[in-house]
């Protein structure tokens, strides 16, 4: 199979798309494939198959014919699927691959820690949200069990702070999902040149001007990938929700169920992976200023419901954890520098709850708390006897639906599983139910 677009020069230009073509060619028995070198970094992660990459139009003649290359060189560099390799080995007939190529690793333990360009500074780090310590306690229980999150406040109290430092918490990914991955972002084009592999979790964060095909995939002759795939394993970050398209939010709904959209078009079904963390952020109003004469909201209890009403009840009935963030004075400020955990402490327990939570589900296609189907749950693995007592209440009073209760025991079992114990507690479900809720507690 070959790969690449030919030049009116007769150079090898890269295509998007390689590392999943590649991997679809070896499925079908191709065991050699020729691709362009700037493609070969990302070939060359595929297994099982030989990676020709070429420069030219005449590097890939000579080496069909079994010629050498000018100089008396090869004339075009050969590479064993699957393996590690340095830029110093990637080199065609005519030039260099830049960037080196690292196969995924299983990260069994510790925390992705990224460092800034200049290597002196390190990430986002969660201790730098300071007095918004039930905030920091959620982003944890969403990242150790996959959980979504509503986030709602006024402007400047953190909420795009946090957003942005969930994924300094999300343990780095494993083999398989670093190339789901990178197969996307390759679909999509968006694939850094000099990193082949993705293996951080992905953090997209759309404007609220995005269109739906933005968002969940389409456009007009190639269907690509939109921001929800392109966040697979990551977080989606949607700040501003309420201003966000009506349509654009209720696209996600399917999504956040079944973790892949399907994008119909005459005569073609294309489907893209999207099991991502959800995060949506909203202000209390549309003036974005606090409540209460001295701040000077004006807006009436109606207009604060049509506003937050934008987002619908189906959308945020899927979200597992609603909290509300409050400003906080210089006292909170001083006082929780003290208690403020590094991200590096806060992924380590993540990373153990997960081990936990793998470790039960055993044997089963799911792997994190939020994916078990509810009927599951009560088969398998039910709370202890009583524990449920308050969500029952509140599933009485209309309080919670039917799916917000299966979605309280997942978050339950999360609580349970970072705190180290078998199964919930009655604690742990009120504590999820408060979670739910968007009680503060």
């Amino acid at each position: 199979m070959f790969f690449g677009e030919l030049g009116l020069d007769g150079r090898l230009r890269p295509v998007c798309g390689v590392l999943p073509a590649v991997a679809e060619a070896a499925s079908a028995g191709f065991g050699k494939v020729m691709v362009a070198e700037q493609n070969a970094a990302e070939a060359v992660l595929v297994p099982g198959v030989r990676v020709i990459a070429a420069s030219s139009l005449t590097g890939a003649a000579d080496w069909l014919r079994g010629l050498p290359g000018p100089g008396g060189g090869p004339a075009a560099a050969e590479f064993e699927g699957g393996q590690e390799l340095s830029s110093g080995r990637v080199r065609g007939a005519h030039g260099a691959v830049g960037g080196a190529i690292s196969t995924a690793r299983a990260i069994s333990g510790g925390p992705t820690v990224r460092m800034a360009a200049s290597g002196t500074a390190t990430a986002p780090d969660l201790a730098e949200l300071l007095g918004q310590s039930m905030a920091r306690r959620a982003a944890e229980v969403c990242a150790a069990g996959g959980h979504h999150l509503s986030l709602l406040g006024p402007p400047g109290v953190g909420k795009t702070m946090l957003a942005e430092r969930i994924p300094t918490i999300l343990p780095r990914l494993d083999t398989a999902a670093a190339l789901e991955v990178t197969a996307i972002h390759s679909v999509a084009g968006t694939l850094p040149p000099q990193v082949p592999l993705l293996t951080d979790p992905p953090f997209m964060a759309p404007h609220h001007t995005a269109t739906k095909a933005a968002i969940v995939g389409g456009g007009s002759g190639i269907i690509l990938p939109g921001s929800a795939s392109l966040a697979h394993r990551g977080v989606l970050f949607l700040d501003e929700a309420p201003e966000f398209a009506k349509d654009v939010l209720d696209a996600l709904r399917q999504p956040l169920e079944a973790g892949e959209i399907v994008v119909a078009r005459l005569g073609v079904i294309t489907r893209f992976p999207a099991k991502f963390t959800l995060v949506v952020a909203a202000n209390p109003c549309p003036c974005a200023k606090m409540a209460g004469p001295k701040e000077g909201c004006s807006c009436s209890p109606a207009t604060r419901r049509r506003y937050l009403g934008r987002i619908s009840g189906p959308l945020l009935d899927r979200v597992d954890v609603k909290i509300e963030l409050e400003p906080v004075g210089r006292k909170e400020l001083l006082s929780d520098r003290t208690f403020a955990e590094s991200s590096r402490i806060v992924a380590l327990r993540v990373v153990q709850a997960r081990d936990r939570a793998a470790y039960r589900l055993r044997g089963t296609p799911w792997r994190l708390n939020a994916e078990v189907p509810g009927s599951e749950l009560r088969r398998a693995w039910p709370p202890a006897p009583g524990s449920l007592a308050a969500v029952e209440r509140s599933l009485e009073r209309g309080q919670i639906s039917a799916r917000g209760v299966v979605k309280v025991i997942r978050v339950a079992w999360t609580i349970a599983d970072l705190a180290g114990r078998p199964r919930p507690t009655s604690d742990d479900c009120e504590s999820a139910l408060g979670l739910w809720l968007g009680v503060r507690r």
